[in-house]
């Protein structure tokens, strides 16, 4: 049986072993194994990781996009906290699940443990 590919897997929010089974029971919720093949998501912990990662990504996207929008346009101050703290709140949340599913199949993939070399 092949692995699956741990970066597709984890944005589907997939099982890292078998690919096919929910990754997560809630919003960023593991469930306790996959429904499918059983494995047992004890050793998923991604920590701080997903949120660092979001902001790396969001943050420059949306600052891009507000400088455009300020050179585009003549817009007053309060109108750029109306446009850009909603996308940023949506982007955040929207990005959050995929990239912990990513860093959980990645940490299966490569028998990451807390202590374990």
């Amino acid at each position: 049986m092949s692995t699956p590919n741990p970066i597709l897997t984890g944005i589907a929010c997939r099982c890292p072993r078998c690919g096919k089974g929910r990754l997560f029971s809630g919003y960023l919720q593991l469930t306790p194994s996959c429904p499918q093949c059983g494995l047992d998501y004890d050793f998923a912990d991604s920590g701080d990781g997903p949120a660092v990662f979001v902001i790396f990504l969001v943050a420059p996207v949306v600052i891009i996009l507000a400088l455009v929008v300020g050179a585009s346009f003549t817009i007053p101050p309060w109108m750029h906290l109306v446009l850009w703290i909603p996308t940023t709140l949506i982007l955040s949340l929207a990005l959050l699940p995929p990239f912990k599913g990513v860093l959980v199949n990645v940490q299966y993939r490569h028998d990451a443990h807390e202590g374990h070399q």
